[in-house]
């Protein structure tokens, strides 16, 4: 399936995939509102076995599929101070 990807400006990570370039029509306005200008940064042929860096290709197609769109939300902060522990913890 070909479909557009767009960032925003308002969240870094944060990216919007439709199915149609430039047809936002299918993305509910209250999610438009907060997602702000979209800037288009690739269209892709999308398909079950392609990698993305932090979406399940799957997932994403189902909802281009059933609801017209698919937010990918950034991944959340690592806690280094968190990891540091376990592995000094591990090294014990």
């Amino acid at each position: 399936m070909l479909c557009s990807i767009y960032k925003t400006n308002k969240k870094e990570g944060m990216y919007l995939f439709i199915s149609r370039r430039d047809d936002f029509s299918q993305v509910p306005e209250t999610l438009m509102g907060m997602f702000g200008q979209p800037k288009l940064v690739v269209t892709m042929n999308l398909t079950e076995t392609r990698s993305l860096a932090f979406a399940d290709s799957k997932l994403v197609l189902e909802d281009l599929t059933t609801k017209g769109f698919y937010l990918q939300m950034p991944p959340p902060p690592v806690d280094h101070l968190v990891e540091y522990k376990a592995w000094r913890d591990s090294n014990k």
